[in-house]
């Protein structure tokens, strides 16, 4: 399992938080969120950042997604890990078989590789996405999603 990326994302995060005067504590009935956009999203998937903006460029966020709900295909020029929570889901690889993906999984997507990722038809799925930034591409069709 690769987690020199997470290690990496933690550490490009540590500069400015080891700055703070004093701990904080943001609860997370506190965090804001936001359902995805439909350019971004097929179905309901709510997302809500962990990591402020003014951390740095490394991007920390929590993702539900509802049965059947995905995220469109996309690349992450540095690569992206998704830490699952809860829940089971798929990812996948563009021209791969999609994946299962458990409460406790560790995907890392290398850099320029087109995936997707989100719930199952039938559960809902939730994991931390760890990245500095996404290349968006098309959504992923009701047959891409369905196949094996």
């Amino acid at each position: 399992m690769k987690l020199a990326p997470l290690a990496l994302a933690l550490a490009l995060a540590a500069p400015a938080a080891a700055s703070a005067q004093s701990l904080e504590i943001t609860r997370a009935e506190d965090r804001p969120g936001q359902i995805g956009s439909s350019d971004t999203f097929a179905g309901t998937a709510y997302v809500a950042p962990v990591v402020p903006p003014e951390i740095g460029d490394v991007s920390i966020g929590e993702v539900t997604f509802l049965p059947g709900a995905r995220s469109a295909w996309h690349t992450h020029d540095e690569g992206q890990m998704l830490i699952v929570t809860k829940g089971t889901g798929w990812v996948q690889e563009r021209g791969q078989p999609k994946q299962i993906m458990r409460a406790g999984d560790v995907v890392w997507a290398p850099p320029g590789v087109d995936h997707w990722h989100g719930a199952t038809d039938e559960t809902s799925v939730t994991h931390y996405a760890v990245q500095k930034g996404v290349n968006w591409g098309e959504l992923v069709t009701d047959e891409e999603y369905a196949a094996d």
